[in-house]
């Protein structure tokens, strides 16, 4: 069996830009583009980024809940991608997402218990008196009375509500779950308490986690590994201590110098990026990130570095020889 449970190579997802009384397409919102990275067996691998960079469209379409445009996913040693939705099926109980909003995410009409007995239903995992005990089992696994399952979404917390989509995903007894941005929505008290459970139930099931966020301090709590994601592309990926103590990326640099240090002795120099983020409708030639980059120089609006480096530390970022293209030697 090998170590890589997830494997994502040159995943696209571009929105169509349509006008005009015939609907022609006139250009397209690159929302994810050319992105590539692995995900080993019980590891937690973090995806920050800006609002708007992708980090959410990465995760849906590992799902499939929304088609990639191009690329592959590779689901335990099985091609996803294109696999026909009856046999995505029985791939959907080992794939699950939390999302973000523990509100708008559940049905208000449904009890809780409900809802967890009519996923069991579904994939035929149980019924009748089993399928009662077993909502009781995951509302106690994650932290909840067993009375609540004859409760409406309405009559929970936002903290309980999150509780009740993470027992949601965890009633097929998945391998993978996405968690997208799952504590952003709450308060700071209830974040480490949902940060704790989602740890304890990788200790106890092994599930891997796909763990997207803006909340860099998070990120650095949860994850084994990070993915720093800039306007649809991947622009550094290390181990979560290395990336933190030695960041590569200027965009990187600029983002951790913006985590609040809880010391007022400790000030860090912010780093102030110019200008707004560009649309993804319509990206800078060169480096997505050049008109922004405070280091920025000759070769940036004109070469679009790729991802190099080893294995531990990779970034994209011509600052650094072996992100130039193979076919372009280094200034």
């Amino acid at each position: 069996m090998s170590d890589i449970l997830l494997e994502v190579n040159g995943l696209k997802k571009y929105f169509p830009i349509k006008t005009g009384l015939f609907s022609k397409t006139v250009g397209n919102v690159k929302a994810v583009d050319d992105v590539t990275f692995k995900i080993k067996r019980g590891e937690t691998l973090g995806l920050v980024g800006e609002s708007g960079c992708g980090k959410t469209t990465v995760g849906r379409a590992l799902l499939r809940l929304i088609e990639p445009t191009a690329g592959e996913v590779i689901f335990d040693g099985k091609n996803i991608t294109d696999m026909p939705l009856k046999e995505l099926k029985q791939y959907r109980k080992q794939m699950q997402i939390i999302f973000q909003d523990p509100y708008s995410s559940l049905n208000p009409r449904i009890t809780v218990g409900g809802m967890l007995t009519e996923i069991l239903k579904f994939h035929e995992i149980a019924e009748g008196d089993a399928a009662e005990k077993r909502v009781e089992q995951l509302l106690d696994t994650v932290g909840l009375r067993k009375i609540y399952a004859r409760r409406y979404p309405h009559e929970f917390s936002g903290g309980q509500r999150q509780r009740i989509g993470i027992a949601r995903a965890l009633s097929v007894e998945p391998k993978f779950i996405v968690c997208d941005e799952p504590v952003s929505a709450l308060d700071v008290s209830i974040q480490s308490q949902i940060i704790n459970l989602l740890q304890d139930l990788q200790k106890d099931f092994g599930i891997t986690y796909l763990f997207i966020s803006h909340d860099l301090s998070v990120v650095e709590h949860i994850s084994d590994r990070v993915c720093v994601m800039y306007l649809g592309q991947l622009v550094e990926i290390a181990d979560s201590k290395e990336l933190y103590k030695n960041p590569k990326h200027p965009y990187t640099q600029a983002l951790l110098s913006a985590v609040p240090i809880p010391d007022p002795k400790n000030k860090s120099k912010r780093i102030i990026l110019k200008g707004d983020v560009p649309s993804p409708a319509n990206v800078p030639t060169g480096c997505y990130f050049h008109p922004r980059c405070p280091k920025v120089f000759g070769d940036c609006p004109t070469i679009h570095p790729v991802l190099g480096g080893n294995e531990e530390h990779r970034q994209s970022c011509l600052l650094y020889p072996e992100s130039y293209p193979k076919s372009i030697k280094a200034a």
